[in-house]
């Protein structure tokens, strides 16, 4: 019986959940439950518990300077105790190659770019063009030439809501519901605490929610508190203390997310909500995989731009108005 682990080393839940087509489609190729090993920060322990075709989750760091050759062997380890026949690596680090390597895996499979194919055993990889592919598309081009099928290019999490509502059945409010994301690990990407409130103002003069979940970690809870503060209205549910699983029971308890580029949006439409994303300064290219409704400024003719007030020319008015002709 073959044994298979799937190694992703980037720290960002949304990146995470990009890969999660590739990581089932793995799965079934094999026709076996696979282990997962990705950074402590996804929190992939809490929000793929549920998914019934992974095994476990070991956390690593991939850090780097002195601590690269620690990581290093800490996978050596994983791989030592576990005895995989298969590691795949979903992007194009070293480190997990060459830990794989070491432990003498016979099957070691990666988009193999640069020095990463001379710790490979697959002679199947990715040339140097592609490079400037998407993750998902570099995903996607090392599933095809390793001929693994690929049957939805769509994230799609399963969770226990009995699970999530043990420690959070103060979130269980009665009347419709909806949630803002309204923090982003890049500043950038945030709209306006001002704008949100004037969204909710609009959205509640139509009577679409009860209540507002407002999702963010506690690094940013002061985003959370300044729109309430603004809007001097009792509607508004600070979730900047929960946990995940408080987070992703407020976003599935939702009618629908409304929220900026970041990983609680990408969690939300992964989760089968209906989720409104707030794009002024990313491509919208980027959501491309995905089930996320992009709301752009009009007029918009994208040019990266890492300046928070670009997120301006998204107005609430057009926001409302989109989410309305798309409920």
């Amino acid at each position: 019986m073959n044994k298979i682990c799937i190694v992703y080393t980037h720290h960002k839940l949304g990146d995470l959940i990009w890969q999660l087509p590739y990581i089932k489609a793995i799965s079934q190729h094999h026709q076996r439950n696979i282990d997962l090993i990705v950074r402590e920060k996804t929190q992939a322990q809490n929000i793929l518990k549920d998914l019934k075709h992974i095994n476990q989750i070991f956390y690593n760091d991939f850090r780097k300077g002195i601590f690269y050759w620690l990581d290093v062997f800490k996978l050596k380890k994983i791989f030592d105790t576990e005895k995989y026949d298969y590691v795949y690596i979903l992007d194009k680090v070293n480190k997990p190659a060459i830990a794989a390597k070491l432990s003498g895996i016979q099957n070691i499979i990666a988009p193999g770019i640069k020095n990463q194919k001379k710790w490979i055993t697959s002679k199947n990889y990715l040339n140097e063009n592609d490079w400037n592919l998407s993750y998902s598309e570099q995903s996607q081009k090392l599933l095809k030439i390793n001929s693994i099928k690929l049957t939805d290019v769509y994230p799609k999490i399963d969770v226990d809501d009995e699970r999530l509502k043990t420690a959070n059945s103060d979130l269980l409010f009665p009347g419709n519901k909806i949630s803002f994301g309204v923090d982003s690990f890049e500043n950038y990407k945030m709209w306006y605490e001002e704008d949100f409130v004037e969204l909710s103002e609009l959205l509640y003069e139509k009577k679409l929610f009860d209540y507002i979940y407002l999702i963010c970690g506690p690094d940013k809870s002061h985003i959370a508190e300044r729109i309430i503060n603004i809007s001097k209205k009792d509607y508004f549910v600070n979730c900047s203390n929960k946990n995940l699983d408080g987070v992703m029971l407020a976003i599935k308890n939702s009618k629908f997310f409304v929220g900026n580029n970041s990983g609680p949006l990408n969690l939300s439409a992964a989760l089968g909500v209906k989720s409104f994303g707030l794009i002024a300064n990313d491509p919208i290219s980027e959501l491309k995989y995905s089930n996320i409704n992009a709301i752009i400024p009009k007029n918009y003719n994208f040019k990266r731009n890492r300046d928070r007030t670009g997120m301006k020319n998204l107005k609430p008015t057009e926001v409302f108005n989109h989410i309305l002709k798309n409920l």
